[in-house]
């Protein structure tokens, strides 16, 4: 067994490890396992070879455990030992002795490491920006999922899925996905979002849309030395009359404390609140046709007109897209959207590995566009995820030199998949394809089988 956990090793560092070596390199996965103070009996599958498994099933689209295992059987059959059996329960508790805190952790570290390599250039009017958004996952339909993350409540019991709602922050820069928090459905998206202000560093800006336009946040984002720039909320009555006009479509207005204590803030909170801010409004008309919206208000706490003018920080908030791209990757393309676990520990390990396996993905990318002078961020995430796991193989049977000369072929070709530049872009949310006709689940299935056995 020895031999084996040191060939399969070996395998990590030339495979995934060579191309995320700068991102997540053994050594930081083996102090988080200190750290964290985990211990792991000498077998096939501990942290470190679960670790893998677990990212490349992720990045798979094939996602079952028996792939996952297939894989590492592969592994050991190439290097002339003893395979392990096909059955995947060794996997499956494996995964499961995974604390969350590891992947918690791992998950940080990756984003931090790549926050790190942004430089000036980067930056918005030397800023570095942050987006905030919030999403929702579903899962199997176990009694534990249910009673974790209840299905909506307009569902009939055993017709429905159990889903988590879901709180994420970007970069902007890098599209890497900085903090993450987990929660029931109903959990309002302001909610996440104080549960993540915590991640936020001096200078950055915070970007968001109507949802999180809130007194008491601005107040909060603005004590961490931070500066917010949101839609405007559509509670608050818009007037041109009120404010400090700075310039076209741009005024300076004063926002006075709540009369009442907003939900989710306690009593201490609420009095701690400031009797009023100022804040900066700018307001701007969209003439594309096929979007929503004619008329946008914007609420910021940039109040310098001259460093952050009128037309950056519009520019700006059209770049708030970006986010529903980026939920788009991990749900859609890396296929989050339909969660495997059958358990809520689980449930909460599997969303982590996917934002690790995100960021890994982003990465790559940031080292190919840095390396071949192409903006990163308009590479291809799908694109790069077809590479990498075509590359792998390669990677596992070329000498140390060789494999150098191919991780630098694979940023080479990553490059060559540039998403074109498509801006007001427009397309009808319609579908062409037609799902087959079969009648909705409107019971549990054990009674319509039930009814099917007594007709």
């Amino acid at each position: 067994m020895t031999l084996r956990v040191q060939i399969l090793k070996d395998k990590f560092n030339q495979s995934l490890g060579l191309p995320f070596k700068e991102l997540l390199p053994e050594s930081v996965i083996r102090l988080a396992i200190s750290e964290l103070k985990i211990k792991y009996k000498k077998r096939l599958f501990d942290p470190l070879i679960t670790l893998w498994a677990f990212l490349s099933q992720v990045l798979d689209t094939d996602k079952t455990c028996h792939n996952a295992v297939s894989k590492i059987i592969a592994h050991l059959a190439e290097s002339e030992v003893e395979v392990p059996s096909t059955d995947t329960s060794a996997y499956c508790q494996a995964r499961a002795r995974l604390p969350e805190k590891l992947l918690e952790k791992l998950f940080n570290y990756s984003a931090h490491n790549l926050e790190e390599r942004v430089t000036q250039e980067h930056l918005w009017c030397g800023r570095n920006v942050k987006v905030i958004d919030g999403s929702t996952v579903s899962m199997p339909d176990t009694v534990e999922n249910q009673k974790e993350y209840p299905q909506p409540s307009t569902q009939k019991a055993g017709c429905g899925f159990p889903i988590a709602k879901i709180g994420v922050v970007f970069s902007l820069a890098t599209g890497a996905a900085i903090a993450l928090c987990i929660d029931v459905l109903n959990t309002h998206d302001i909610k996440l979002a104080r549960r993540l202000y915590s991640f936020l560093k001096p200078n950055d800006v915070l970007l968001g849309d109507r949802a999180f336009c809130a007194y008491a946040d601005m107040v909060a984002i603005t004590k961490l030395g931070c500066d917010v720039v949101f839609r405007k909320h559509q509670s608050r009555t818009t007037t041109i009359r009120k404010g400090k006009i700075v310039g076209d479509c741009d005024k300076l207005v004063t926002w006075y404390k709540p009369k009442r204590c907003p939900q989710g803030l306690s009593k201490d909170e609420f009095l701690a609140l400031p009797s009023a801010i100022t804040v900066r409004e700018i307001y701007y008309y969209i003439a594309i046709p096929g979007f929503r919206t004619q008329r946008v208000s914007l609420i910021t706490t940039l109040l310098d007109k001259a460093t952050y003018s009128t037309l950056e920080i519009v520019g700006l908030y059209g770049k708030r897209w970006d986010v529903e791209l980026n939920l788009r990757h991990i749900k859609t393309t890396l296929g989050m959207d339909i969660l495997r676990c059958k358990t809520p520990s689980m449930i909460r390990k599997e969303i982590h590995v996917y934002l690790l396996a995100y960021n890994l993905l982003r990465s790559l990318m940031w080292s190919a566009g840095t390396t071949y002078n192409t903006p990163p961020n308009r590479l291809s995430l799908q694109g790069t995820r077809h590479h990498l796991l075509n590359f792998i193989p390669k990677l596992e049977t070329a000498h140390s030199q060789k494999r150098f000369s191919l991780y630098r072929s694979l940023l080479k070709i990553i490059v060559h998949k540039v998403v074109p530049d498509r801006p007001g872009r427009s397309e009808p949310r319609v579908t062409k394809r037609r799902p087959k006709a079969y009648p909705r689940l409107t019971k549990p299935r054990h009674e319509l089988r039930h009814q099917l056995q007594t007709a």
